[in-house]
């Protein structure tokens, strides 16, 4: 079973340790490391949940790695509780920045499994062995200074750190931020748009405004005079164009007139009544009705 190149310390230590005899050794406890140099040389496990007794076992007697078990050749070291609390570490360490406050904590590193050397840490900002929390990754030339339990660095904030690992409010946060700066972008560009469209449409107005104006032809009378040469002026007498030839007085032709009843009215007027079923009428004491009532001298428009 071949190893990695690179492999991360929570993932071995969350390893059951398996040796090439068969036994197991238990789990993974915390690793050993040289803090000056950032190079782990090694991880301690705890063989039995109520004894005291823990072993520790150096990197190059790693074997292999299976999905629960790490596998390794040889003989661990065999100490106690209080002698690995005395081994100089940078993880669980408070991480402060430039001002001295406290951004995170130091919760595990990405190993070089060849020769130990740390690649990077990974830094928490809140308790590391909650499920879920955020991880930025910090390089071993960031770090300022060191002392026991304490990293120094000169970061005004976890921000300036590359995201390794986001939790589910940091993901959502980082995705908001990527929204806001994508509809700022949008806003601004539709504003320069409509900018270049006032521009481009008030420069063309004022090329209508210094143009000449338009040379309208001359016309000897109101537009509704050519448009209908037959249209007479409100001033106009109608009794201009009247021709002496239709006035009554001057009438001595047999053309019928406009008031002049049809001629077959006339006749009818002039038939005896010839209806003997037809009741007689009574006689009017006025002017005799006999004849068409044109006869009569009297003027028919009185």
């Amino acid at each position: 079973m071949s190893l990695p190149a690179q492999l991360l310390l929570s993932d071995l230590l969350r390893l059951r340790v398996r040796c090439d005899q068969g036994l197991d050794h238990g789990p993974g406890l915390m690793g050993w490391m040289h803090p000056p140099v950032h190079r782990l040389l090694g991880w301690a496990s705890k063989p039995s949940a109520f004894g005291t007794r823990r072993l520790v076992w150096r990197l190059d007697q790693l074997r292999g790695l299976g999905e629960l078990e790490a596998l390794v050749l040889g003989e661990p070291a065999v100490t106690d509780p209080a002698t690995l609390e005395r081994l100089p570490t940078l993880f669980d360490a408070a991480l402060t920045g430039a001002g001295g406050a406290v951004l995170g904590t130091v919760a595990d590193a990405a190993v070089e499994l060849r020769s130990g050397r740390i690649l990077h840490y990974l830094v928490s900002r809140t308790d590391p062995r909650l499920p879920g929390t955020s991880r930025w990754r910090l390089t071993p030339d960031r770090i300022v200074d060191q002392q026991p339990g304490q990293v120094l660095t000169g970061l005004s904030g976890l921000d300036d750190l590359p995201l390794a690992k986001a939790s589910v409010r940091q993901e959502f946060l980082r995705r908001s931020r990527r929204w806001r700066d994508q509809v700022g972008q949008e806003t601004s560009r539709i504003k320069d748009q409509f900018q270049e469209a006032g521009g481009r449409f008030e420069e063309r107005l004022e090329g209508w405004l210094e143009e000449p104006p338009w040379q309208e032809p001359e016309r000897e009378g109101p537009p509704w005079q050519e448009a209908d040469p037959a249209w007479r002026q409100p001033d106009d007498d109608p009794l201009d164009d009247w021709d002496d030839d239709d006035r009554l007085e001057d009438r001595d032709d047999d053309r019928p007139r406009a008031w002049d009843p049809p001629e077959e009215e006339l006749d009818r007027e002039l038939e005896p009544d010839t209806d003997p079923y037809r009741r007689p009428q009574p006689v009017s004491e006025g002017p005799s009705r006999r004849g068409s009532r044109y006869d009569n001298d009297a003027d028919p428009w009185v």
